[in-house]
């Protein structure tokens, strides 16, 4: 180890270099990571904390923010199969948020029920779910974006506040916090009679999602069969796993997105193996004939094919530690930036070390392919 760090330090500026590229290698694979993580967990917020089962859903639907309707009379069928405990029926569709300082208008999550129910698992929500009854009222997600305005700031010092859902004047008389994602930027929560008249060409009874409580939860998976061979197969019966992956596999295989991330973190690899080879290989060029001098006293070819190896995996210690330590620093802007869940993992650290170390002892093992072939008679 000690003759590989010897080398190494020979020529600094070459060193730097090289940690540099390892450096942005880790950067680029994290980072790509993170976003990836971040696309799933994000896109499945309402999966995880809604109070459900078994979730009901048309099968023409993509994911959770655009969803198909279906007939609020299947969800009612659900009641009359053993186990169903309860049912909520919820609405879900994007309406038009008015900025109320600016004026723009945005995009915005908006969901529907009854507010008599227990409908999610998240902070603020259940405190002010019975505000819900009045007319014309919502529930502001305070982790939304910024370009909704400072809702959340405004209501900490002023109390309610107004302003216009699809033309509609509506007022904000309470907070909850969900978050954004890939496809939400921001979130509305209303009663389902204020939901529909928001969307007065919806009918009452076509609904987008609906939530099945049961009995017993421990048997959701055998409930499930059950309501899938009794009801129409114009609604798709899940268990919250199965919505959660559902979601998942459209994010990852339908979308570009999980692709893309995943490319992304496999050029990251290609780029710092590039990296390390071109410097272990110069370095071997730069050391052959010192090389050729061990194998000629008598070292074995396979210490002096050591000293190239631990040279890659000090580059690779070395190279990580900046990397992950930005990779810190950047998960921290960008989580503020976007409200995301960025944040490094230490599963998600020790995975792309080992995939470091494995990048920089391939790389190694090319470039000592030189040294493994030498023969000192041809170097002297």
């Amino acid at each position: 180890m000690i003759l590989g760090w010897m080398q190494l330090k020979h020529r600094p500026m070459r060193l730097l270099v090289a940690v540099g590229g390892i450096g942005f290698a880790v950067l680029l694979i994290l980072m790509q990571l993170g976003f990836r993580s971040a696309l799933f967990e994000s896109a499945v917020r309402y999966h995880e904390r809604l109070e459900y089962d078994i979730a009901l859903f048309s099968p023409d639907s993509v994911f959770i923010v655009r969803p198909e309707p279906f007939s609020l009379r299947r969800l009612y069928q659900a009641l009359g199969v053993d186990g169903v405990r309860s049912i909520t029926p919820v609405y879900i569709f994007p309406s038009v948020w008015k900025n109320p300082w600016n004026n723009q208008r945005r995009s915005i999550t908006t969901i529907g029920f009854d507010p008599t129910h227990s409908l999610l698992n998240t902070p603020g929500f259940e405190e002010a779910r019975h505000l819900l009854q009045q007319q014309n009222v919502v529930l502001f997600d305070s982790a939304s974006r910024p370009e909704f305005g400072d809702v959340a700031g405004h209501f900490a010092e002023h109390g309610p506040l107004k302003t216009e859902i699809n033309n509609r004047q509506m007022e904000v008389v309470g907070l909850f916090e969900m978050g954004t994602s890939f496809g939400i930027d921001g979130n509305v929560i209303t009663s389902d009679d204020n939901w529909l008249r928001l969307f007065p060409e919806r009918p009452r009874d076509e609904i987008q999602l609906g939530l099945i409580h049961l009995d017993d939860p421990a048997k959701a998976n055998e409930v499930r069969d059950r309501l899938q061979a009794y009801l129409q197969q114009d609604v798709v019966v899940m268990t919250r796993a199965d919505f959660v992956e559902r979601e998942t596999n459209y994010w990852n295989s339908a979308t570009p997105i999980g692709y893309i991330f995943a490319f992304g973190a496999i050029m990251g690899l290609v780029v710092g193996a590039i990296i390390v080879y071109q410097i272990l290989f110069a370095d071997v060029s730069e050391h052959l004939r010192e090389y050729a001098t061990l194998r000629a006293i008598g070292f074995r070819s396979r210490f002096v094919s050591g000293i190239v190896l631990q040279q890659a995996g000090i580059l690779a210690v070395l190279g990580f530690i900046p990397g992950v330590l930005a990779v810190h620093w950047l998960y921290g802007k960008a989580a503020a930036a976007t409200n995301l869940p960025l944040y490094l993992t230490f599963d998600r650290a020790m995975t792309v070390f080992l995939l470091t170390l494995a990048m920089c002892a391939l790389s190694g093992l090319l470039a000592m392919r030189k040294v493994q072939k030498l023969d000192p008679a041809d170097v002297f």
